[in-house]
């Protein structure tokens, strides 16, 4: 069954018979010390002066859900191992790729999709609720924005709990390809450790040598998670819509971000060019630290539930 994007439901259980090993989330969150007084005062009053905020939240919101991110200094995927993620010229390209990937996806989609909002995520929804958080761009795949109730949200980097069949264009829940790939593959089994930012495990090759990965239903085409892996491009009507809610804004706050990636710096670029007022929250420093009126270092979720709206 087919569902619209809206209806697919986030909290669905997935199947464990491939496991993975939890660790604690406090694993993947760098040292920082707390904010201090001065700081939060005045991104309480930036935030009580906006009438409509545009927020651009990245993996810093998410890593206490525990979520891990790319490159934090000593606990991002890039400082604890040598794997890169997936790149989408690799996985249109191979077969063998796309087996690799899929069977490690499966390993980690039980767990990667159990993870709840933290207090980030209730914080910013809670700030769209009595109206002054405009818009809300998240560069991160995980749901966790929706799951806490966030409705006005573009996920600006695709997300995970959705599949898109690369012929036809049909979307569907991941979790519906997760019980297929049960079906499929009734005695393969395996274990892993940490799940990587984008849902998946490290495997050896030689245990996913007889996974099998089904196809679309409806035209046999080859399905890949609706997100934007490294080496593609964010679609560029969701870039031109994101354009327009940071025309409407009147200031943007960046949070757990360091804004690496030209798809979301962008918006920083064109916020400084409409002199639009810039802060920024994250733990260690950021591309856009030059354009920025203010700059906090501190966990988002401990920071952001201080902050209240107007």
């Amino acid at each position: 069954m087919r569902l619209p994007r809206w209806m697919f439901p986030l909290h669905m259980v997935a199947t464990r018979r491939a496991s993975t090993v939890p660790v604690p989330v406090s694993a993947y969150v760098p040292a920082c010390s707390a904010a201090n007084p001065r700081s939060l005062q005045r991104l309480q009053e930036f935030v009580s002066r906006a009438r409509r905020l545009f927020v651009i939240g990245g993996a810093g919101v998410s890593t206490e859900s525990g979520i891990p991110d790319y490159r934090s200094e000593g606990v991002g995927l890039y400082a604890r191992t040598d794997r890169r993620p997936m790149q989408h010229a690799e996985f249109v390209r191979s077969a063998k790729s796309r087996q690799r990937y899929w069977a490690r996806n499966f390993v980690g989609w039980p767990q990667f999709s159990s993870h709840e909002p933290n207090s980030s995520h209730r914080a910013l929804q809670r700030w769209e609720e009595v109206g002054n958080l405009h818009w809300l761009v998240t560069q991160n795949v995980d749901a966790l924005h929706s799951k806490a109730g966030h409705k006005g949200v573009t996920e600006l980097h695709g997300c995970a709990h959705r599949v898109v069949c690369l012929g036809c264009g049909v979307v569907s829940a991941r979790q519906e390809l997760q019980n297929r790939f049960v079906a499929l593959n009734p005695d393969w089994k395996a274990q892993a450790g940490v799940v990587a930012p984008d849902g998946d495990v490290f495997l050896e090759d030689e245990q996913v040598l007889h996974f099998r990965v089904p196809s679309c239903e409806d035209c046999g085409g080859i399905l890949k998670p609706e997100v934007t892996f490294f080496g593609d491009t964010v679609n560029k009507a969701t870039v031109q819509f994101v354009h327009q809610r940071l025309a409407e804004s009147d200031a943007v706050l960046v949070a757990g971000s360091s804004l690496q990636v030209y798809s979301g710096y962008r918006f920083l670029l064109a916020a400084s060019d409409k002199k639009l007022p810039i802060a920024i929250l994250n733990i260690g420093p950021t591309r856009a630290d030059h354009l920025v009126e203010l700059k906090v270092s501190g966990r988002c979720g401990e920071v952001l539930p201080l902050i209240q709206p107007f």
